[in-house]
C-alpha cells in the first residue's frame, strides 16, 4: 500500500556537484508527485539542502537554491540523496556533511547516492560491507580508498537493503525511478518515466556500458567501423571469416590483430552484443522468443535459452519477467 503521507526527500547540494545528479532525481521525484497528488498529500516533499544553504554552483556553472542543514534540525528525513560531482580528478567529501550525514544517519529509512556521491556516503563509513555502484570511471578510486567496500562498477544502480547508489549522470533518474516504484509501485513509476520520455525501466542489472561501447573502448579506433557493422548484421554469419573479410584482412592476422587491441577473441565480441540485443528485445518488446532469437543471431530458441544460462544465470523468460517495464 502506497504510504499515507508524504515523503520528505532531502537532497544534498554543493559546491561542483554534477548539475543532472542532483536535478533528474529532483525531476522525476516532482513528476511523480506533480501527476498523481491531485486531491490528496503530495508523495513527495522535496528539500534541496547544502551546508550553509543559499546558493551552491554546480560544476555546470548554473546555481541552485538550497536551505541550509540547520534548517532540518527536528525534521523528519525519509529518504536523503547525496548528489555526486567534484572539480577535478580528486573527490573531496566536506567534513560537515560527512558529519551531518552520520549524524542524521540512524533516524533515516533510506539512504541514496548518484555518481559519485558514494564517495560521500563511503566517508561516513555507512557502506562499510556493502555493494554499491558509482560512475565506472571512478570506481577504481572508490575501491581503492575503501577497500571494505564491493564496489560494482558494470550496474546503473544498487541497492543493499536500505542504502542505494548509482552510477553517474542519466542514471539518477533510472535510481529515483526505483525509488518511486518501491515507495508506490509499478503504474507512479512508469508513468512518471513516460511523462519525462524516459525508458521505464533500465533495471539495477543492466550495464552501464553498452557491449559496442565498451569494445570500442578498448581499442584505438581500428575496430570502430566494423563493431558499427557487427551491431547491425547480428543476423548474419560473424563467424571470424566474415568478419575479416569486412575488415579486409587475412583469417589469421585479424584475429591476432583484434585480440592484440582489443583484449578478447572476435567470437566473445559477437556474442556479447547479440547478448545485450537479446536482453534489449526482451525489456523493450513482447517479441516471441522464437523472432528474438533469429534477429539477434542465436538462430534457435534452444541457443538463445542455453546463452542466457550460461553466461546470466536465468533463462530468457526470467530475465523478461524481471526486468521488462511491460
Amino acid at each position: 500500500m502506497p504510504p499515507p503521507r508524504s515523503l520528505r526527500i532531502v537532497l544534498l547540494a554543493y559546491e561542483d556537484m554534477n548539475l543532472l545528479d542532483l536535478t533528474g532525481p529532483l525531476q522525476a521525484f516532482a513528476s511523480a508527485t506533480r501527476r498523481h497528488s491531485a486531491g490528496r498529500p503530495p508523495l513527495y516533499e522535496l528539500i534541496v539542502a547544502s551546508a550553509e544553504g543559499g546558493l551552491v554552483t554546480s560544476s555546470a556553472g548554473l546555481a541552485c537554491m538550497t536551505v541550509p542543514l540547520a534548517s532540518l534540525d527536528g525534521s523528519a528525513i525519509d529518504t536523503l540523496l547525496v548528489a555526486g560531482g567534484c572539480a577535478g580528478d580528486t573527490y573531496f567529501a566536506p567534513r560537515a556533511l560527512v558529519n551531518w550525514i552520520r549524524q542524521r544517519a540512524p533516524s533515516l529509512r533510506r539512504l541514496a547516492s548518484v555518481c559519485t556521491g558514494a564517495f560521500m556516503l563511503a566517508a561516513t563509513g555507512l557502506l562499510d560491507g556493502r555493494r554499491v555502484a558509482t560512475h565506472w570511471e571512478w570506481a577504481e578510486r572508490l575501491r581503492k580508498l575503501h577497500p571494505q567496500i564491493a564496489v560494482d562498477q558494470d550496474k546503473i544502480y544498487v541497492r543493499d537493503g536500505e542504502v542505494w547508489s548509482s552510477a553517474g549522470v542519466s542514471a539518477g533518474i533510472d535510481l529515483a525511478l526505483a525509488l518511486i516504484n518501491d515507495d508506490y509501485g509499478h503504474r507512479v513509476a512508469i508513468e512518471t518515466a513516460r511523462q519525462m520520455v524516459v525508458f521505464m525501466k533500465r533495471a539495477g542489472g543492466q550495464s552501464q556500458f553498452s557491449a559496442p561501447l565498451a569494445a570500442q573502448a578498448r581499442e584505438n579506433g581500428k575496430f570502430s567501423d566494423l563493431h558499427a557493422w557487427i551491431a547491425m548484421n547480428l543476423h548474419n554469419d560473424l563467424r571470424v571469416e566474415r568478419l575479416a573479410e569486412q575488415a579486409k584482412m587475412s583469417p589469421r592476422s585479424f584475429a591476432r590483430s583484434y585480440a592484440s587491441e582489443t583484449g578478447c577473441t572476435p567470437a566473445r565480441t559477437v556474442e556479447t552484443m547479440r547478448l545485450e540485443a537479446a536482453r534489449r528485445a526482451l525489456e523493450e518488446t513482447t517479441l516471441p522468443l522464437k523472432a528474438i532469437a533469429g534477429t539477434t543471431g542465436h538462430g534457435t530458441e534452444q541457443n538463445l535459452r542455453r546463452t542466457f544460462q550460461r553466461l546470466l544465470g536465468v533463462s530468457p523468460g526470467e530475465y523478461r519477467q524481471r526486468f521488462s517495464g511491460r
